[in-house]
């Protein structure tokens, strides 16, 4: 946890010494004794992340092609390709378990 100064705004150095565990200003005489465990948490809110394949809807209409599932061993899948990289690289095959218990994804 960083402490800054409230007379001159710079960072405070933590001092250790005879008479304890203190907060002290490098530039100006400003100590801050530590009483306490100083501690604090704070989780940053997480963004919602987008769905680049398109949901489920993206599935709705895709061709099925003989590719074993590498989760449940059904020998057919669904599969959509889609440019994931520049122009000059291949596109990337995504791949959907047919099986409608399983409805595994993975890409090749």
């Amino acid at each position: 946890m960083l402490k800054f100064c409230p007379w001159c705004s710079n960072l405070l150095q933590l001092d250790e010494d005879h008479a304890g565990v203190r907060f002290k200003c490098r530039t100006c005489p400003y100590i801050c004794k530590v009483t306490g465990s100083i501690r604090s948490n704070t989780y940053p809110k997480l963004k919602e992340v987008d769905d680049v394949l398109g949901g489920s809807a993206a599935w709705e209409n895709v061709d099925a092609t003989d590719e074993r599932c590498p989760k449940c061993a059904h020998p057919r899948a669904y599969f959509m390709q889609i440019q994931t990289r520049s122009a000059d690289e291949p596109m990337t095959t995504f791949y959907r378990c047919c099986n409608p218990q399983c409805c595994h994804n993975w890409r090749d």
